[in-house]
């Protein structure tokens, strides 16, 4: 069973699509129940969607403009893509400036949804950043001719979003809806490689030991609960140390968002499990 297109829907800093050939190894064998607090750009929604047609779908954030971004494409896609056209249709050094300008707050879910999409598919290095006050904050980028948007992709995402339900919502509240068998994946910000080069301004909430720490301990709630939980973060001792008791994976992945080009490149990064890969059929061992 395998997919035939991976679409996402915004560029994002960690990104799984590069990741997938990868990460479909990991995988439970069948998946009836899907969850994702931490949905991002979409890669793996989209292939577990394609591939394994699940029951139930829910896909969750914190981030509003991009949980606004998947509200709008499945149930408005035709006037979406109409804003983008107009985007794409102006867009120069001045436009993109005054667009980022705009507050969301006082745009209709169409004109935020279509903002973010033309923001991120026309800043620097495709990023998604705010500040302290929750504002888009990233330059534009040297791109000769974006295409910002593709039609058929757009339309290709809004069915497959058909009987996804989409929520902003902090990953621990996953708790009230699971139940036994369910698969969750958590793609949080990545705890950082090095010291004060953290990259976790996806929303003006920081993401760091604390939060990490908090992520630790719904995992293994996740886990008593009898659910199926994979998990991505950086390669590094903190973030092992803390899912020790699981089982731990390497994976290989480029960095592509950095502003030295120097640094990019291929990186190692961890796959977490509360079941063992090789055993998908036998009955799960780490649980009590």
């Amino acid at each position: 069973m395998e997919n035939f297109k991976i679409p996402t829907i915004v560029k994002w800093a960690g990104g799984k699509k590069q990741l997938i050939e990868q990460l479909k190894e990991f995988f439970p064998e069948k998946i009836d129940r899907y969850f994702e607090p931490f949905v991002g750009g979409g890669a793996v929604l989209f292939y577990v969607l394609q591939n394994f047609n699940p029951k139930e779908t829910v896909i969750s954030d914190i981030n509003e403009e991009l949980i606004n971004c998947y509200k709008v494409i499945k149930y408005n896609v035709e006037d979406l893509i109409l804003k983008l056209q107009f985007h794409r249709k102006h867009h120069s050094k001045d436009y993109y400036y005054n667009i980022r300008e705009l507050k969301p707050e006082i745009l209709s879910d169409i004109e935020r949804a279509s903002r973010t999409i033309y923001l991120n598919k026309t800043c620097f290095n495709g990023l998604y950043r705010v500040n302290s006050r929750g504002q888009f904050n990233v330059p534009i980028g040297s791109y000769k001719n974006p295409q910002i948007f593709s039609e058929q992709e757009l339309r290709f995402i809004s069915k497959l979003l058909k009987n996804v339900k989409i929520k902003v919502m902090s990953f621990e509240k996953i708790l009230d809806f699971v139940k036994q068998e369910d698969f969750v994946y958590f793609d949080p910000p990545y705890y950082p490689l090095e010291k004060g080069k953290s990259f976790t301004s996806y929303t003006k909430e920081k993401f760091l030991e604390k939060e990490q720490e908090k992520l630790k301990e719904i995992f293994k709630e996740l886990n008593k609960k009898r659910c199926n939980v994979m998990l991505s973060n950086s390669d590094t001792i903190f973030i092992k140390n803390l899912y020790k008791e699981f089982n731990i994976n390497i994976v290989k992945a480029n960095r592509m968002i950095n502003c030295d080009a120097t640094k990019r490149g291929k990186i190692n990064e961890i796959i977490i499990t509360n079941y063992l890969i090789q055993e998908r059929l036998a009955p799960i061992i780490l649980r009590n």
